[in-house]
Protein backbone atom coordinates (compact mmCIF):
# COMPACT_ATOMS: atom_id res chain seq x y z
CA UNK A 1 0.00 0.00 0.00
CA UNK A 2 0.98 3.57 -0.59
CA UNK A 3 1.50 5.37 2.38
CA UNK A 4 -0.78 7.99 1.48
CA UNK A 5 -3.00 5.55 0.27
CA UNK A 6 -4.58 3.97 -3.02
CA UNK A 7 -7.90 2.51 -3.44
CA UNK A 8 -7.91 -1.12 -4.21
CA UNK A 9 -8.50 -2.38 -7.28
CA UNK A 10 -7.47 1.23 -8.80
CA UNK A 11 -3.21 0.81 -9.85
CA UNK A 12 -3.70 0.59 -14.05
CA UNK A 13 -2.03 -2.14 -15.44
CA UNK A 14 1.00 -1.28 -17.66
CA UNK A 15 0.86 -2.04 -22.00
CA UNK A 16 3.50 -3.29 -23.13
CA UNK A 17 3.55 -1.38 -26.24
CA UNK A 18 5.48 1.96 -26.64
CA UNK A 19 8.21 3.56 -24.49
CA UNK A 20 7.74 2.59 -20.37
CA UNK A 21 8.27 6.57 -18.91
CA UNK A 22 5.52 7.25 -21.68
CA UNK A 23 3.64 4.26 -20.02
CA UNK A 24 3.97 4.92 -16.47
CA UNK A 25 3.38 8.67 -17.26
CA UNK A 26 -0.18 8.01 -18.15
CA UNK A 27 -0.46 5.59 -15.71
CA UNK A 28 0.15 7.88 -13.33
CA UNK A 29 -2.14 10.68 -14.73
CA UNK A 30 -5.09 8.33 -14.97
CA UNK A 31 -4.69 7.89 -11.24
CA UNK A 32 -4.65 11.58 -10.54
CA UNK A 33 -7.99 12.11 -13.35
CA UNK A 34 -9.81 9.77 -11.30
CA UNK A 35 -8.79 11.04 -7.93
CA UNK A 36 -7.29 7.56 -7.34
CA UNK A 37 -4.23 9.92 -6.13
CA UNK A 38 -5.91 12.71 -4.67
CA UNK A 39 -4.99 16.33 -4.76
CA UNK A 40 -2.41 17.83 -2.06
CA UNK A 41 -1.11 13.48 -1.73
CA UNK A 42 2.29 12.88 -1.23
CA UNK A 43 3.62 10.65 -4.48
CA UNK A 44 6.94 8.62 -3.30
CA UNK A 45 8.69 7.48 -6.10
CA UNK A 46 9.24 3.77 -4.55
CA UNK A 47 5.74 3.12 -3.58
CA UNK A 48 4.49 3.93 -7.03
CA UNK A 49 7.42 1.89 -8.68
CA UNK A 50 6.15 -0.95 -6.44
CA UNK A 51 2.24 -0.58 -7.75
CA UNK A 52 3.76 -0.32 -11.18
CA UNK A 53 6.25 -2.87 -10.95
CA UNK A 54 8.84 -0.83 -12.98
CA UNK A 55 12.18 0.82 -11.44
CA UNK A 56 12.08 4.38 -10.14
CA UNK A 57 13.70 5.96 -12.67
CA UNK A 58 10.73 5.66 -15.65
CA UNK A 59 8.64 6.75 -12.22
CA UNK A 60 10.86 9.90 -11.82
CA UNK A 61 10.97 10.87 -15.51
CA UNK A 62 7.18 10.94 -15.73
CA UNK A 63 6.58 12.74 -12.29
CA UNK A 64 8.77 15.39 -14.36
CA UNK A 65 6.46 15.69 -17.21
CA UNK A 66 3.65 15.65 -14.76
CA UNK A 67 5.39 18.99 -12.73
CA UNK A 68 5.69 20.48 -16.38
CA UNK A 69 1.88 20.53 -17.64
CA UNK A 70 1.10 21.21 -13.82
CA UNK A 71 -0.51 17.64 -12.28
CA UNK A 72 2.44 17.54 -9.91
CA UNK A 73 3.82 20.05 -7.56
CA UNK A 74 7.90 19.51 -7.21
CA UNK A 75 8.80 20.64 -3.67
CA UNK A 76 12.77 21.04 -2.50
CA UNK A 77 13.88 18.85 -0.22
CA UNK A 78 9.96 17.64 0.53
CA UNK A 79 9.21 15.66 -3.13
CA UNK A 80 6.38 15.21 -5.08
CA UNK A 81 2.52 16.16 -4.45
CA UNK A 82 -0.31 15.60 -6.83
CA UNK A 83 -1.17 19.75 -7.83
CA UNK A 84 -4.13 21.23 -6.01
CA UNK A 85 -5.97 23.56 -8.35
CA UNK A 86 -7.02 26.67 -7.43
CA UNK A 87 -10.88 27.74 -7.93
CA UNK A 88 -9.22 30.26 -10.23
CA UNK A 89 -7.74 27.69 -12.25
CA UNK A 90 -10.78 25.78 -12.30
CA UNK A 91 -12.88 28.43 -13.62
CA UNK A 92 -10.46 29.28 -16.24
CA UNK A 93 -10.64 26.48 -18.15
CA UNK A 94 -14.57 25.78 -17.25
CA UNK A 95 -15.14 29.10 -18.77
CA UNK A 96 -13.17 27.97 -21.80
CA UNK A 97 -14.28 24.50 -21.97
CA UNK A 98 -18.20 26.41 -22.56
CA UNK A 99 -16.73 28.29 -25.48
CA UNK A 100 -15.68 25.34 -26.91
CA UNK A 101 -18.39 22.94 -26.45
CA UNK A 102 -21.02 25.26 -26.87
CA UNK A 103 -19.71 26.48 -30.80
CA UNK A 104 -19.45 22.37 -30.95
CA UNK A 105 -23.07 21.53 -30.20
CA UNK A 106 -24.03 24.51 -33.09
CA UNK A 107 -22.05 23.11 -35.70
CA UNK A 108 -23.30 19.36 -34.41
CA UNK A 109 -27.32 19.99 -35.33
CA UNK A 110 -26.30 21.58 -38.64
CA UNK A 111 -26.10 18.54 -40.47
CA UNK A 112 -25.96 15.37 -37.46
CA UNK A 113 -25.74 12.22 -39.02
CA UNK A 114 -27.49 9.16 -37.91
CA UNK A 115 -24.81 7.35 -37.10
CA UNK A 116 -23.46 10.05 -34.48
CA UNK A 117 -27.02 10.75 -33.35
CA UNK A 118 -27.33 6.80 -32.50
CA UNK A 119 -24.02 6.93 -30.55
CA UNK A 120 -24.82 10.29 -28.45
CA UNK A 121 -28.13 8.02 -27.83
CA UNK A 122 -26.54 5.03 -26.25
CA UNK A 123 -24.11 6.75 -24.52
CA UNK A 124 -26.98 8.46 -23.20
CA UNK A 125 -28.44 4.91 -21.59
CA UNK A 126 -25.69 3.99 -20.61
CA UNK A 127 -24.74 7.02 -18.36
CA UNK A 128 -28.10 6.78 -16.98
CA UNK A 129 -27.74 3.43 -16.24
CA UNK A 130 -24.41 4.05 -14.09
CA UNK A 131 -26.10 6.58 -12.25
CA UNK A 132 -28.68 4.51 -11.43
CA UNK A 133 -26.34 2.32 -9.83
CA UNK A 134 -23.69 4.48 -8.55
CA UNK A 135 -20.82 3.81 -10.74
CA UNK A 136 -19.00 7.31 -10.34
CA UNK A 137 -16.19 6.71 -12.62
CA UNK A 138 -18.43 4.88 -15.21
CA UNK A 139 -20.49 8.44 -15.15
CA UNK A 140 -17.57 10.17 -15.71
CA UNK A 141 -16.11 8.64 -18.48
CA UNK A 142 -19.50 8.27 -20.27
CA UNK A 143 -19.76 12.09 -19.58
CA UNK A 144 -16.58 12.67 -21.23
CA UNK A 145 -17.53 10.38 -24.28
CA UNK A 146 -20.60 12.06 -25.17
CA UNK A 147 -18.90 15.40 -25.33
CA UNK A 148 -16.36 13.97 -27.27
CA UNK A 149 -18.74 12.41 -29.38
CA UNK A 150 -20.94 15.82 -29.82
CA UNK A 151 -17.09 17.14 -31.12
CA UNK A 152 -17.25 14.67 -33.41
CA UNK A 153 -20.40 15.72 -35.10
CA UNK A 154 -19.41 18.92 -34.84
CA UNK A 155 -16.44 18.17 -37.65
CA UNK A 156 -14.41 21.06 -36.96
CA UNK A 157 -11.03 19.72 -36.41
CA UNK A 158 -9.14 22.59 -34.90
CA UNK A 159 -12.31 22.53 -32.48
CA UNK A 160 -11.50 19.15 -31.39
CA UNK A 161 -8.09 19.54 -31.32
CA UNK A 162 -8.73 22.58 -28.73
CA UNK A 163 -11.24 20.70 -26.61
CA UNK A 164 -8.83 17.74 -26.38
CA UNK A 165 -6.27 20.06 -24.76
CA UNK A 166 -8.75 20.28 -21.61
CA UNK A 167 -10.97 17.42 -22.03
CA UNK A 168 -8.45 15.48 -19.05
CA UNK A 169 -8.56 18.64 -16.69
CA UNK A 170 -12.49 18.66 -17.06
CA UNK A 171 -12.42 15.03 -16.30
CA UNK A 172 -10.45 15.88 -12.73
CA UNK A 173 -12.70 18.58 -12.35
CA UNK A 174 -15.55 16.79 -12.70
CA UNK A 175 -15.39 13.47 -10.76
CA UNK A 176 -15.79 15.01 -7.38
CA UNK A 177 -19.38 16.56 -8.53
CA UNK A 178 -20.41 13.17 -10.88
CA UNK A 179 -22.22 12.07 -7.76
CA UNK A 180 -24.16 15.64 -6.95
CA UNK A 181 -24.74 16.30 -10.61
CA UNK A 182 -26.11 13.03 -11.29
CA UNK A 183 -29.18 12.07 -13.61
CA UNK A 184 -29.65 15.97 -13.82
CA UNK A 185 -26.50 16.25 -15.98
CA UNK A 186 -27.89 13.11 -18.37
CA UNK A 187 -31.52 15.08 -18.47
CA UNK A 188 -29.66 18.43 -20.17
CA UNK A 189 -27.99 15.58 -22.59
CA UNK A 190 -31.26 14.24 -23.64
CA UNK A 191 -31.99 17.72 -24.14
CA UNK A 192 -29.05 18.89 -26.12
CA UNK A 193 -29.24 15.68 -28.46
CA UNK A 194 -33.33 16.55 -29.33
CA UNK A 195 -32.02 19.68 -30.42
CA UNK A 196 -28.98 18.83 -32.55
CA UNK A 197 -31.33 15.68 -34.16
CA UNK A 198 -33.65 18.60 -34.60
CA UNK A 199 -30.58 20.74 -36.34
CA UNK A 200 -31.55 23.87 -34.18
CA UNK A 201 -28.49 25.27 -34.03
CA UNK A 202 -28.95 28.15 -31.76
CA UNK A 203 -30.85 25.74 -29.42
CA UNK A 204 -28.22 23.34 -28.91
CA UNK A 205 -25.77 26.08 -28.62
CA UNK A 206 -27.64 27.42 -25.70
CA UNK A 207 -28.34 24.23 -24.18
CA UNK A 208 -24.76 23.56 -23.85
CA UNK A 209 -23.56 26.61 -22.83
CA UNK A 210 -26.28 26.13 -19.95
CA UNK A 211 -25.11 22.36 -18.99
CA UNK A 212 -21.72 23.60 -19.02
CA UNK A 213 -21.97 25.98 -17.00
CA UNK A 214 -24.51 24.03 -14.18
CA UNK A 215 -20.73 21.87 -13.83
CA UNK A 216 -18.80 25.15 -13.18
CA UNK A 217 -21.29 26.31 -10.72
CA UNK A 218 -21.48 23.06 -9.38
CA UNK A 219 -17.26 22.80 -8.90
CA UNK A 220 -17.25 26.08 -7.35
CA UNK A 221 -20.03 24.95 -4.76
CA UNK A 222 -18.87 21.34 -3.85
CA UNK A 223 -18.18 20.22 -0.44
CA UNK A 224 -14.23 20.79 0.12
Amino acid sequence: MLSSGLPHGSVPRLERPGPLRDRVYEALLELIITRALRPGQHLVESELAGHLGVSRQPVREALQRLNTEGWVDLRPAQGAFVHEPTEEEADQLLTVRTLLEAEAAGLAAADPTEAGLAELREIQELGLAAVARDDVDAAVALNARFHTAVMELAGNTVLAELAAQVDRRVRWYYTPIARQRGRKSWDEHRELIAAIAGRDGELATRLMREHTEHTRRSYHAREK
